[in-house]
């Protein structure tokens, strides 16, 4: 047979891969499609977490996926996707583990007050700025950029900036008036 497959249709064991025993783009779909979930299911009862389970098998097939030339359907690919999504995992365990000893070392972090309602107020209001003004008027007020430095950042012009900047700021301003300063209407 010229196509590689012996008469039974299954790669013959060579040295060398033959071109043939390789997972084409359709193979592997269809192999995602009847090994997903039976993976995550394996991945689920080897990690007791059904989402992290998800995570790493998912994972594991784009990895599969970007090298599914280099899988052989005689290598066992199912084998290839559960072994990359246990070391996943674990990766992840030992990031964790990491993370949590450094804490350790640290010590507890310094106790911070909750926001004030001026500060809830404050974000409130920003957020129902446009997305642009809201952005400029943090990278000037919180980040401390100048009008040049934003619009280096952004890749606004300048004068886009500075009326991102004036606009945004008189709607804070009119938003911002407290009630209890105005005058009210004279007698």
């Amino acid at each position: 047979m010229s196509s590689g497959t012996g008469a039974s249709g299954v790669c013959p064991v060579r040295p060398r891969r033959s071109r043939s025993c390789l997972l084409t783009v359709e193979e592997f779909e269809e192999f995602y499609a009847q090994t997903v979930a039976r993976l995550t299911g394996q991945l689920f009862v080897m990690l007791g977490d059904l989402h992290e389970a998800q995570d790493v098998v998912q994972e594991a097939f784009v990895r599969g996926w970007s090298r599914r030339r280099q899988l052989d359907r005689e290598e066992r690919p199912e084998a290839w996707i559960r072994t990359v999504a246990w070391r996943l995992a674990v990766s992840r365990w030992r990031g964790r583990r990491r993370t949590a000893d450094a804490w350790r070392r640290r010590g507890a972090p310094p106790h911070t007050e909750a926001p004030g309602p001026e500060s809830v107020a404050l974000v409130e209001m920003l957020r129902d700025l446009p997305l642009r003004q809201r952005r400029t008027l943090a990278l000037h007020y919180v980040c401390d950029l100048t009008v040049e430095q934003i619009a280096a950042e952004t890749g606004l012009a300048a004068g886009t900036v500075k009326t991102h900047l004036v606009r945004g700021r008189a709607t804070l301003s009119h938003r911002l008036q407290d009630p209890r300063t105005e005058e009210g209407p004279r007698a």
